[in-house]
């Protein structure tokens, strides 16, 4: 967590006994110094990897949606497409 950000945000939440006991005994063991610090860090750890994964998807769906458009869309050639085809197929023959 960053130190030189202002907490003046806070959230409350409701957990079972047994959620609590098991969420201090986690904190204990990881050497957090405080249940805040625990509970803020790991919470922050799973919305981060939450967050990529997300990002991850949205970024190869919209490669796969460029792909597909552009290999199956569609288009036709543009001029300068159109010359250079001309041009490499005048240098094969």
């Amino acid at each position: 967590m960053d130190a030189h950000l202002s907490k003046d945000e806070r959230i409350e939440i409701r957990v079972s006994s047994a959620d609590k006991r098991i969420f201090r005994r986690a904190q204990k063991i990881s050497g957090d110094k405080s249940f805040s610090s625990f509970i803020v860090r790991v919470v922050k750890q799973k919305a981060e990897e939450i967050v990529a994964q997300n990002d991850r998807i949205l970024v190869s769906e919209k490669d796969r949606t460029i792909f597909f458009e552009a290999a199956f869309g569609n288009f036709k050639p543009n001029q300068n497409l159109i010359e250079a085809a001309k041009r490499y197929k005048s240098k094969k023959a």
